[in-house]
């Protein structure tokens, strides 16, 4: 199974004055109205952002795997749910879903974090129908 891999930066300040500029305008525009829920529902406005520029970067990390920069594809496209077991998934839409046809990713793997001012998120997009094996040297 071949891999491809986004990995994305962003400074959570920038988000802030985003939510603070343009207030629901940018968050309709950028984000699902699930995602804003659950950035919302964090115990203050200042995890709510980072949050917000955590689900920022594994959209960009999304684009950046699929390799798909030039595609069209809206922010809202890419939706950054929760599994019930609290694991992070992504749910492609319109032309993000086509992108990941494309390219033939047929599953993702994601991970996203925040500390400070800084979020960042790291997509990999298998490609492929057979499971990859590791194989172990001594």
């Amino acid at each position: 199974m071949a891999s491809a891999v986004g990995l994305d930066l962003v400074d959570v300040r920038e988000v802030a004055d985003s939510v603070e500029r343009f207030g629901q305008k940018y968050l309709d525009r950028c984000y699902t109205p699930a995602e804003v829920a659950y950035a919302m529902s964090a115990p203050d406005r200042v995890t709510g952002v980072r949050r917000l520029a955590a689900r920022w970067a594994a959209k960009e990390a999304t684009i950046k795997a699929l390799d798909a920069s030039e595609r069209g594809i809206s922010p809202r496209d890419i939706e950054i749910t929760r599994a019930r077991d609290g694991s992070i998934q992504l749910e492609l839409h319109g032309p993000a879903f086509a992108a990941a046809q494309a390219a033939g990713a047929t599953a993702f793997a994601v991970s996203m974090s925040h500390q400070g001012d800084l979020a960042a998120a790291v997509v990999v997009a298998h490609k492929g129908t057979r499971a990859s094996r590791i194989r172990w040297k001594r």
